[in-house]
């Protein structure tokens, strides 16, 4: 039984490495998913604090005027939701089996739930690196974490936050794109629930302001639960109890990972 679990460890460690080197040597893949977030953060962020900052409506319904601390805590997400489910996870995914590195992979003697996790953990270790920069970037804007949980605590919880909820998106995109044929059909899907996740996670505004139907699918959107979490990390504000927030993300991990190691056994 101890080596069946170290040897499971260590196929999962050889996926996440490979992922990782991939990633590192990748150049323009490596700088553009660092300057991504952190447009959004000076753009939106400078961009919009300006109108809602002093917006009456804004103040009431998130308890502060600084917009862009409360945007960051939404790039944390968006940059766990975009990395984890299409740009890493799922197009590697895709790359391999376009390219029958796949098929090396799978007649080898590694559990595929293995191959499930190691990917999603790939995709999950660039997203806490490109988060932790987000909130570097956020420091030099002005941005202090001012919750009443202190620096370290803030930071390990925003490092498990992204832990789960990226590893669940990860794992969603691994399982979708083992479904699918082309790198076009997985781009088309991945447009299709990315943007309306995080758009209705809070990321950009309160969902307390969102009309009921939209509050309903917010309530069931996961990510909406990780950004408060984050947000409650990050600003001391929140919507749900933060008990509440991470038992929904871990709950998601788990139920995903059930359900991509289920699917992934009939991926050849």
């Amino acid at each position: 039984m101890p080596n069946a679990r170290t040897s499971f460890l260590s196929d999962i460690y050889s996926v996440w490495w490979r992922e990782t080197i991939r990633f590192i040597r990748a150049r323009s893949r490596l700088i553009t998913s660092l300057i991504q977030p952190m447009a959004w953060l000076i753009i939106f962020g400078i961009g919009f604090s300006s109108s809602l900052g002093s917006s009456l409506q804004f103040a009431r319904s998130t308890g502060t005027t600084n917009y862009l601390a409360f945007l960051v805590p939404g790039v944390l997400g968006m940059v766990a939701l975009f990395t984890n489910m299409s740009l890493s996870s799922g197009m590697s995914f895709m790359f391999d089996k376009e390219f029958g590195f796949l098929k090396e992979i799978l007649v080898a003697p590694v559990s595929r739930s293995s191959i499930l996790l190691g990917k999603a953990l790939g995709g999950t270790t660039t997203a806490i690196t490109q988060g932790l920069i987000v909130l570097v970037v956020a420091a030099v804007l002005g941005v202090r974490i001012s919750g009443s949980l202190g620096l370290p605590a803030a930071l390990a919880l925003i490092v498990v936050t992204m832990f789960f909820i990226g590893m669940g998106f990860g794992e969603l995109g691994v399982s979708i794109a083992s479904r699918l044929e082309s790198i076009e059909g997985l781009q088309v899907v991945m447009i299709f629930l990315v943007l309306p996740i995080f758009f209705l996670s809070g990321a950009l505004f309160p969902v307390t302001t969102l009309p009921a139907w939209m509050k309903a699918l917010a309530d069931i959107n996961p990510l909406t639960y990780a950004v408060d979490s984050l947000r409650y990390a990050v600003t001391g504000l929140h919507t749900y109890p933060l008990t509440l927030d991470l038992a929904v993300v871990v709950a998601f991990f788990v139920l995903i990972t059930i359900i991509g190691s289920l699917l992934f056994r009939d991926v050849h």
